[in-house]
């Protein structure tokens, strides 16, 4: 298993080039089972996921071509073969739900493999059924899976969710394009990946209307075309890069970078003490003079604070002059990551969904483990600016999320190589 290496060696100083959205293209890549018209997706990320989703639809029959390196996408499900959802893929990837609504809507009948558990979490998928048997879906849990029907096709109904689901809304969002009449999705979510797979659809012939806010409308159509579709930049990446310069000292410009994607994250940034300033090309980070302050932090549904930049923002603090206190409000079990930071010398007490962060001086480079893939990339962050060498363990959670990190960082400075497993 391999493992990741990292000294500490002062400020960055470069570009990084942020890819495509994980969480986006993991949602774009079933709409083609919408349609059995080529879909095209271009600058989609080099992801462990990726292939995993490659390998699902492929096991549906659906034609999935990697190109240009992986960074284009080139999928026809004109001949699919099936609508079963093996197990043996399921459980690797919780976003394999999504190829539930999308088969269902177009051939009446899908049976899905239910997910299974989660390091950070339960997150169940009763939302996504509960919005199908709004349009009229027959469902039965059996034998792991879920047997969904329906015989006369989907249609139009109102969802009303009792909290904020992304991969329900996604789920909803894609079944509703083909059902007949029309659906409307209340409290959805805002995502930016919502919006990108509402912009697709529509691309596809889609009428969908609202998304971006917390009620989207979707007119049903007899069929979706073909469509070539550009992948939203990864705005989790993007934070995460973000604040390389921000424990490290230097300036780093996040190339790509919007601040529509991370908004309430540089309004942290700037309360801490670092500047993000927009380019022409992406987004310029710095810190400011002197040392960075603690500032508390609360993660929500977008446009809030994303739970997805909790840990990492969490390696910040444990190096900020004052106490902070970060509040897991998305999901139980994720701060897995405090007691690797301790290991480092950071002074973090959790109780809860509270985490309160007392800054040192320094980190010190100590042997740790990653346990998610958030996780994983926070413990590289604080290694870079910790004092002596941090070997990061287990490090097959971060190749699901993130691509090239050792080359990303090490053309800024950083000083961070793989160790291959045995």
């Amino acid at each position: 298993m391999d493992s990741i290496l990292v000294t500490g060696n002062g400020p960055l100083s470069g570009t990084i080039p942020i890819a495509g959205a994980k969480n986006a293209c993991l949602t774009l890549m079933p709409a083609t089972l919408l349609s059995d018209e080529p879909l095209t997706l271009t600058n989609a990320p080099r992801l462990s996921d990726i292939r995993t989703m490659t390998a699902l639809l492929a096991s549906l029959g659906a034609e999935v071509q990697a190109l240009q390196g992986g960074q284009v996408l080139a999928m026809s499900s004109h001949d699919l073969t099936s609508q079963r959802a093996d197990y043996d893929i399921v459980r690797k990837m919780r976003a394999s739900i999504l190829v539930l609504g999308p088969l269902l809507a177009r051939f009446g009948q899908a049976q899905v493999s239910l997910p299974g558990g989660c390091a950070i979490g339960a997150r169940p998928v009763d939302l996504h059924l509960k919005a199908l048997e709004a349009m009229g879906a027959e469902l039965e849990l059996r034998d792991g899976y879920v047997h969904a029907r329906a015989p006369g096709g989907l249609r139009g109904g109102v969802v009303d969710f009792p909290f904020v689901s992304v991969g329900a809304t996604e789920n909803a969002l894609m079944a509703a394009t083909l059902a007949k009449g029309t659906t409307v999705l209340n409290q959805a979510a805002r995502e930016p990946e919502i919006v990108d797979l509402a912009d697709c659809l529509r691309k596809m012939g889609a009428q969908i209307d609202g998304d971006g806010t917390d009620t989207i409308t979707i007119q049903g159509v007899e069929r979706l075309h073909g469509a070539t579709h550009p992948v939203v930049t990864d705005r989790i990446e993007l934070g995460t890069y973000m604040l390389a310069p921000a424990i490290c000292g230097g300036e780093v410009e996040c190339l790509g970078g919007r601040i529509d994607l991370v908004g309430a994250f540089c309004e942290k940034l700037d309360a801490a003490g670092i500047s993000v300033e927009e380019t022409p090309t992406g987004l310029k980070v710095a810190r400011k003079n002197g040392r960075i302050r603690a500032v508390d932090v609360a993660t929500e549904p977008f446009p809030g604070f994303p739970t997805d930049l909790q840990a990492q923002f969490m390696a910040l603090m444990c190096t900020a002059e004052g106490t902070s206190v970060l509040e897991e409000k998305i999901f139980e079990n994720r701060f897995m990551h405090a007691p690797e930071l301790m290991r480092m010398g950071a002074k973090i007490d959790v109780h809860g969904g509270h985490a309160t962060v007392t800054g040192v001086e320094r980190l010190k480079g100590a042997p740790v483990m990653a346990t998610d893939l958030r996780a994983s990339v926070s413990l590289i962050l604080a290694g870079l600016a910790a004092e002596g060498e941090t070997m990061v363990n287990r490090v097959y959670h971060l190749d699901r999320g993130y691509e090239r990190v050792e080359e990303k960082l090490g053309n800024v400075g950083a000083k961070i190589e793989r160790v291959k497993g045995q």
